[in-house]
C-alpha cells in the first residue's frame, strides 16, 4: 500500500482518489484518515479523477438519504455528466447513468416504481424461499462434501445467491454461473463493466420477452402484470437493478458471516451456546462488514452546507455506509457486540433504503443454517492472515475462504427436501428466521457416530 503522500493515493489539488491500491487495499484505514482530516464528510476523487463528496457520518448519511429535496437521486443532475465527462464507456456509467428505475428518480416517479417492486417482493413466500435455499444449499455442499476441503468463497457464498435470485426472478438455473461473473465485474466498475452490463442486459431482455408467453408464479411476471403499468423496459430496468443489488450484496454477506463464525472463536461460541442466534451473527456482520462499503450515490439540487463543507449545486455524494456503522456517534466502543440492532446502514435509509433486505437476510442465514448443519466440525484452512480482499468502489469481498472438515457421503437424492410453489397470491409475513447455530464446542464432531447424533438431537431439542 503506498503511504497517504505518495502521488498515486492524490489526484489534483491534492485531493484523495477514492480508487487505486491505497482505496483497494485497506478502504477502512482509508476512511478513517480521510475522517480525520476532514471531518465527517471529506472531498474525494472517483474513477478518471471526476470529483465527488464522500459522506462518513452517521447522521450525514441519514441527512443525506432522508432528504431528496437537497440531495436527490437523479444522477441527470451530476456536473460531469452534463459536461459530458461521464462517457459511456466510463467505468462508472454502468452504476451513475439514468436509467429509468426506482434508485434514480424521486417523488411520484420513484413511488410508481418503488410501489410496483415492493408489491412484487411481497408476493414472496418466505417459507418457500427458505425451502429453496435449503435445497440450494444441500446440492452445493454435495459437490464437495466427500472431499473434506472447500473454498466456501467459490463453492458457495458466490453460487448460492444467484441459485436463488433465478429462481425467484424466474429464469434457467443454467443462467446463473455467467450472471455471477457479469455481476461482480459491473460493480467492480472494471474496464469490461459496460460489455458485462450488455450481457446482463440483453439476458433480461430474452426473459422479459419470455413472460410474456409463459407467465409464472415469479418476479418477472408480478412486475408485468403490476397495475403501475410499466413498460417493458421499465421491468427490465428494474430486474437488472433487483439482481445485481441482491446478489451482490448476499453473497458478501454469506462470505463475511462465515468469515466471522470460522475466525472468531468467541462468536461462534456465543453461537453454540445460544448467547446469538444465527440471525444476530448475520446482523452483527451488517454493522462490521455492510455487503456495500459505498453507494453512488446523491447528486446536490442546489447550494448548499453539510458537516461544514461547502457542497454545490451538481456535486456528486457518495455514501459511506461502511465508515457510518463505525462511527463513534453510534459505536464508541466497536469492539462491543450489538444484538438484535438493526438501526446500522448496511442496507441505506430513506425512501431508498433496500426493499429486499429480508430477502437477502433469509437467504444468508437459512443457507449458513443449512452448511452448519451438514459439516458441524467446519474450520479453517488457512490462518486468517492469509486471507485476501478484492475492494471496488462500493464492495470489499473475500477472494477465498479455503476450509476443512470431516469428508461425508452427499445426501441420497430421496432425501433432499422438494421446494413448495412459490404462493405467488399469499402477502408475505414478515420473515421469522429460523436459526440454527453450530454445535457447541465439546459435542463429537465425527459424523456417523452415535455418540454425535445424541448430541445434536439433544442441542436441536434444547432450540
Amino acid at each position: 500500500m503506498p503511504p497517504p503522500q505518495c502521488p498515486a493515493a492524490h489526484g489534483p489539488g491534492g485531493v484523495t482518489r477514492l480508487y487505486g491500491p491505497e482505496a483497494e487495499n485497506n478502504p477502512m484505514g482509508l476512511y478513517e484518515r480521510l475522517r480525520k482530516e476532514h471531518g465527517q464528510v471529506a472531498p474525494v476523487l472517483l474513477h478518471g479523477d471526476l470529483p465527488a463528496w464522500l459522506v462518513l457520518g452517521y447522521r450525514e448519511n441519514l441527512d443525506v438519504a432522508r432528504t431528496p429535496s437537497r440531495f436527490s437521486r437523479d444522477s441527470r443532475l451530476w456536473r460531469e455528466a452534463r459536461e459530458g465527462r461521464l462517457t459511456p464507456t466510463h467505468p462508472l456509467a454502468p452504476i451513475a447513468t439514468w436509467q429509468a428505475v426506482c434508485v434514480f428518480a424521486d417523488g411520484q416517479q420513484h413511488e410508481r416504481w418503488r410501489g410496483a417492486v415492493n408489491d412484487s417482493i411481497a408476493r414472496f413466500d418466505k417459507r418457500g424461499i427458505r425451502r429453496y435455499v435449503t435445497r440450494f444449499s444441500n446440492e452445493l455442499v454435495d459437490r464437495f462434501c466427500a472431499s473434506g476441503r472447500a473454498d466456501l468463497v467459490h463453492q458457495f457464498a458466490e453460487q448460492l445467491p444467484m441459485m436463488a435470485m433465478t429462481q425467484l426472478l424466474g429464469m434457467p438455473e443454467a443462467y446463473g454461473p455467467r450472471l455471477v461473473n457479469a455481476a461482480r465485474d459491473m460493480i467492480k466498475g472494471s474496464a469490461t463493466a459496460v460489455e458485462s452490463n450488455e450481457y446482463v442486459q440483453e439476458t433480461l431482455r430474452k426473459l422479459v420477452a419470455r413472460k410474456h408467453v409463459e407467465p409464472g408464479a415469479d418476479f418477472t411476471s408480478w412486475l408485468l402484470e403490476h397495475p403501475a403499468g410499466l413498460t417493458d423496459d421499465e421491468v427490465q430496468q428494474h430486474l437488472r437493478l433487483v439482481l445485481i443489488a441482491a446478489y451482490e450484496t448476499t453473497a458478501n454477506l454469506i462470505a463475511n458471516t462465515l468469515k466471522m463464525v470460522l475466525t472468531d472463536v468467541r462468536f461462534r461460541a456465543s453461537l453454540a451456546g445460544g448467547h446469538m442466534t444465527l440471525p444476530d451473527a448475520v446482523e452483527q456482520v451488517l454493522w462490521d462488514e455492510p455487503p456495500f462499503i459505498t453507494i453512488l450515490g446523491r447528486w446536490a439540487t442546489q447550494d448548499t452546507e453539510l458537516a461544514g463543507q461547502q457542497i454545490k449545486e451538481g456535486d456528486a455524494l457518495v455514501l459511506g455506509l461502511a465508515a457510518a456503522n463505525m462511527d463513534t456517534v453510534v459505536r464508541p466502543d466497536p469492539d462491543i457486540p450489538i444484538h438484535g440492532n438493526r438501526s446500522h446502514l448496511a442496507f441505506s435509509g430513506g425512501q431508498h433504503e433496500c426493499p429486499g433486505q429480508d430477502v437477502g437476510r433469509a437467504i444468508a442465514d437459512t443457507g449458513i443454517d443449512a452448511l452448519l448443519l451438514r459439516l458441524p466440525d467446519l474450520t479453517m484452512a488457512v490462518e486468517e492472515s492469509e486471507l485476501r480482499y478484492s475492494s471496488a468502489l462500493m464492495s470489499r469481498h473475500l477472494l477465498e475462504l479455503p476450509a476443512k472438515f470431516t469428508p461425508q457421503q452427499p445426501a441420497p437424492p430421496e432425501a433432499a427436501e422438494k421446494p413448495g410453489p412459490a404462493a405467488p397470491d399469499r402477502v408475505a409475513q414478515p420473515v421469522q428466521p429460523v436459526a440454527t447455530p453450530a454445535p457447541p464446542a465439546h459435542a463429537p464432531t465425527a459424523p456417523g457416530s452415535r455418540s454425535w447424533w445424541r448430541s445434536l438431537r439433544s442441542w436441536l431439542r434444547r432450540w
